[in-house]
């Protein structure tokens, strides 16, 4: 059966946080581009700030698409983007576009010490984002960063020092959770009981390479991490999340390079299995998302309880649904599809409040750096295959 083509105006509007809605923004380069391309459309929703703006803040690196989503949560949440600052002129050129009101600043000094800048949001080449974040938290303001953001266990440790020492926040957008409806819904149905008591989770990040589109550094693990620290991070948030664990272990990982000789420093596949104080996970990602599929990725998540399980189909129900916030639920009395259209994404408000009322509403720093140091064990302790 032929999936038919989801409908672009309904995943822009949903799915803005993601390199798939990024890159639907008229003229934003190919090589900001972290995520798979559908086609170009030629408009996109205009984002319209809150009526009366509660932070100012600014962005650093724009190398990944996601700096768009991360800066459209900022606004709806009540932020005012003052200004941003990048080394590269294309960069610079499409930010500009879609964001005419910020200031090009000369220097990433010039953000660092405006007083009146209290956040600023990054998605600059990952293994740069950890040391960003540090100097931010140094000049007294929070720090909101794209996935992964940390690279390696001795930048952890680093953050989590400057973090402690200074106060501020330090918060990684885990996307697939954060700003994806079905996911936002069914955290709603599992704290509700629906499903009775969370068991285990299995997270699934297919992704398509879209190789002439990549910069140099996409295929450098020194650079991004390596495929479990950078897609994987999203999953290893999800089942702290869902299962409620607060200590967990790597049981076992695996990573390897099988499709892809050319790029001997890249990785295109990995899975991990863990085991928490409060549930089990399984976790797979890749780079084999075929062209066929109409969207990026069948990015999945399912959810097992004592008393149901629930299925999310992010970006795409090849059944035939059209768009993306796919959520099943199978309880004790029946099997539902549930429609999350009008799910309100609130983790840009909630850190948004958080930033003026020094709370962790959002998410709990010790939530975000777990997730982060659990992804960056897998990966540093998986074994390599050769299939």
């Amino acid at each position: 059966m032929k999936a038919s083509k989801p409908n672009r105006r309904t995943f822009i509007k949903e799915s803005v946080s993601t390199a798939a809605g990024i890159a639907l923004f008229s003229g934003l380069p190919q090589q900001t581009i972290a995520a798979h391309t559908p086609e170009p459309q030629a408009a996109f929703t205009i984002l319209k700030p809150a009526e009366t703006s509660r932070i100012r803040f600014s962005a650093i690196g724009l190398n990944h698409g996601h700096i768009y989503g991360q800066v459209e949560a900022v606004i709806r949440g009540g932020g005012q983007l003052v200004s941003f600052y990048a080394r590269e002129a294309d960069l610079v050129a499409a930010f500009t576009k879609r964001f005419p009101q910020a200031k090009l600043a000369q220097s990433e000094k010039e953000i660092l010490e405006d007083k009146s800048i209290q956040l600023v949001v990054s998605a600059a080449i990952p293994d740069e984002r950890a040391p960003l974040g540090i100097r931010v938290m140094n000049n007294g303001k929070d720090y909101m960063v794209d996935k992964p953001g940390i690279t390696t266990l001795d930048q952890l440790a680093e953050v989590r020092q400057v973090q402690k020492k200074t106060g501020r926040i330090y918060s990684i957008m885990y996307s697939e959770r954060l700003e994806n409806k079905a996911t936002v819904k069914a955290g709603e149905l599992v704290k509700e009981g629906a499903i009775g008591r969370v068991i285990q989770t299995i997270g699934l990040g297919p992704h398509r390479i879209n190789l002439k589109s990549r910069p140099e550094w996409f295929f450098d693990r020194k650079r991004f991490g390596g495929i479990i620290c950078d897609i994987g991070s999203h999953q290893f948030d999800q089942f702290l999340f869902f299962t409620g664990s607060t200590q967990a272990e790597v049981v076992s990982s695996q990573v390897g390079n099988v499709h892809y000789p050319q790029y001997p420093a890249f990785e295109d596949f990995g899975d991990v299995m863990l085991r928490g104080n409060k549930g089990a996970g399984y976790i797979r990602v890749d780079w084999f998302t075929p062209d066929g599929l109409n969207t990026w990725g069948d990015g999945r998540l399912t959810i097992l309880g004592t008393d149901g399980y629930m299925e999310i189909r992010k970006n795409v129900d090849i059944a035939g649904r059209e768009g993306g916030n796919h959520l099943f639920m199978v309880d004790k009395k029946t099997t539902q599809y549930i429609d999350c259209s009008q799910v309100n994404l609130s983790y840009g408000k909630q850190l948004v409040d958080d930033i003026v009322n020094r709370t962790q509403t959002a998410m709990s720093q010790e939530h975000c750096f777990l997730a982060t140091e659990l992804a960056l064990k897998a990966q540093k302790q998986a074994q390599m295959i050769n299939i």
